[in-house]
């Protein structure tokens, strides 16, 4: 089968699609014929190895795919040959197969293809999770959203909406700022003129009547989280998701104390293997939302697996808008 491979920790034009030997599950996993696969900033981390798991080389990089399930371990008591399903795994996934735990195999909705299915996972669970277990979410409260035309951005924005915020949305031009208004944001905040420490509170508290927000939600790090911090409400809470502005911010301790903010991070990996029963009832409800359509993915290109490099150079131009997928070619 064909994968991309990483020899060895490097710049994206150095790694390759390979042939590479077909998976075997073992007792307790699955063996997927991979239809699409999601592609995560995180992606191009690990492959620079900048990321904070680094596996031994060589290996398969990616961590969202959905197929058909071909082959299963003699453990394995809730998935079948034949099943529809999306997976989540530390790495693996930019290959026309994968082997993944039986806890991180998730059914497909009747209504959700495979480009759908791989474009949804891990940007739905992250957001999910930043917003409801750190973020600490209260029906009703008002939430802004970094980055908000990305990814985990729009996917925030369109659950924080389903689940009855306000929510504000920030990005850096007219256009990305648009297609988070038509994925629910009730306002939106630019952030591309000069003076964003001011810039940013004074646009929030113009839509928030001088309140401020109960909750950050950030993948983006860098100047635009030392800014948004300062848009807080009292006892507000910001969670740190990602840093693909490139540097990670400090906050000093006493800042805290004048509004008794909280300020959290999140890992989905340490989710899945801390606490798996909090994660099923996550996965069953963003499942559930899916179905009943009030989520979405907005999948905004696909590229044929060969092309990968195209696919994922968008993140290093710091061009990407919604999700990008990759297809092995086979239907969907």
């Amino acid at each position: 089968m064909r994968g991309v491979v990483i020899q060895e920790f490097g710049p994206l034009n150095t790694h390759k699609l390979e042939e590479v030997p077909e998976p075997k599950p073992g007792p307790e996993e699955v063996l997927v014929d991979v239809h699409a696969i999601g592609v995560n900033y995180p992606d191009t981390l690990m492959m620079k190895g900048l990321y904070q798991t680094k596996p031994p080389r060589p290996f398969v990089p990616g961590r969202d795919a959905a197929g058909m399930v071909t082959a299963v371990g003699e453990k394995i008591t809730r998935v079948k040959v034949g099943d529809r399903i999306a997976v989540v795994v530390p790495f693996g996934a930019y290959a026309e197969q994968v082997v993944a735990p039986e806890s991180r195999c998730f059914p497909l909705p009747d209504n959700v293809d495979f480009v759908t299915g791989a474009g949804m996972t891990t940007i739905y669970f992250t957001a999910y999770v930043s917003l409801m277990l750190p973020g600490q979410y209260k029906p009703g409260e008002t939430v802004l959203v970094l980055g908000a035309s990305g990814g985990v951005g729009l996917a925030a924005v369109q659950l924080a909406k389903a689940k009855g915020a306000t929510v504000l949305a920030a990005g850096t031009s007219k256009e990305r700022l648009e297609l988070t208004k038509a994925n629910g944001a009730d306002h939106t905040i630019d952030i591309s003129g000069d003076d964003l420490r001011e810039s940013l509170r004074d646009q929030v508290f113009a839509v928030t009547d001088g309140r401020g927000v109960d909750i950050v939600l950030d993948p983006v790090g860098g100047d635009v989280f030392d800014a948004a911090i300062r848009t807080l409400a009292f006892a507000g809470r910001i969670v740190a998701i990602g840093f693909a502005a490139g540097r990670i911010p400090e906050v000093k301790a006493g800042y805290l104390n004048v509004k008794n903010v909280t300020v959290a991070g999140v890992s989905l990996d340490q989710h899945f293997r801390n606490v798996p029963e909090t994660m099923e009832k996550v996965v069953a409800d963003v499942m559930d939302m899916c179905t009943k359509g009030e989520i979405r993915p907005e999948i905004t290109a696909t590229y044929p697996l060969e092309s990968f490099q195209s696919a994922i150079g968008v993140f290093g131009e710091r061009k990407a808008v919604g999700k990008v997928v990759l297809t092995t070619g086979k239907d969907q």
